[in-house]
């Protein structure tokens, strides 16, 4: 479990094709690679990987195919810069919110705005994760937590304060470039709910959050 903050930034040293997937070989920026213990989950840029050997300043994880189609991982090449967080602690704040690792989706930025210090980014939204993705809600963009400024049925908007432009991969972005989705894991969960007790897909009714815990029976 991550929390979507941030705390490096990391460099692809190598890329070796191994039977369908690859092992990926970092070179971190400020974490100590030789701290890493194999077996260890990083997230890089959103996608929870196990480190599989480090030492000399170096990290490598193992990818399998369904994680290098699945997400942006399939078109990195050596030089490509990758956010890095460890895996959350017990009794660490949670600074972010809940983010797995799990990757949902690959959007794609299609506007970028300069906004005051910071920027605001257009993304769009892939209709597999659409109804997970709402305002003022939370989204993981390549593994950083951000709020959901403005959302529409096919794309979304977040506002990037200048320390996440300069702490992370986001403040290179440009138009085109396809970065790593992971709604909410509430979302995730209501959704995947509702479609189990037979929802119509237009959401659920206060009925139904009530029948499910969520407000009191005798609430309108």
């Amino acid at each position: 479990m991550f929390t979507g903050l941030i705390s490096d930034v990391g460099v692809v040293e190598r890329i070796a094709p191994r039977q369908g997937g690859a092992r990926l070989t970092l070179r971190p920026g400020r974490l100590a690679a030789d701290g890493l213990a194999p077996g260890e989950s990083v997230a890089c840029s959103g996608a929870c990987l196990s480190v599989v050997e480090s030492g000399g300043g170096l990290v490598s994880f193992e990818a399998v195919p369904e994680t290098l189609s699945r997400t942006t991982l399939g078109g990195w090449r050596a030089g490509t810069r990758v956010n890095l967080e460890r895996s959350l602690a017990m009794g660490e704040r949670l600074g972010g919110h809940l983010v797995q690792g799990h990757v949902d989706a690959v959007g794609e930025v299609l506007r970028r705005v300069a906004e005051g210090q910071g920027a605001r980014l257009t993304i769009s939204l892939p209709s597999a994760i659409g109804p997970l993705v709402a305002e003022k809600g939370s989204v993981a963009v390549d593994g950083v937590s951000l709020t959901v400024a403005g959302v529409t049925r096919d794309r979304f908007e977040v506002a990037l304060i200048p320390d996440t432009l300069a702490r992370t991969t986001l403040g290179d972005v440009e138009v085109g470039v396809r970065v790593n989705l992971e709604a909410d894991l509430v979302a995730r969960y209501l959704a995947r709910l509702f479609a189990w007790m037979g929802g119509s897909g237009a959401g659920p009714s206060g009925a139904d959050l009530r029948r499910w815990g969520y407000g009191e029976e005798g609430a309108p």
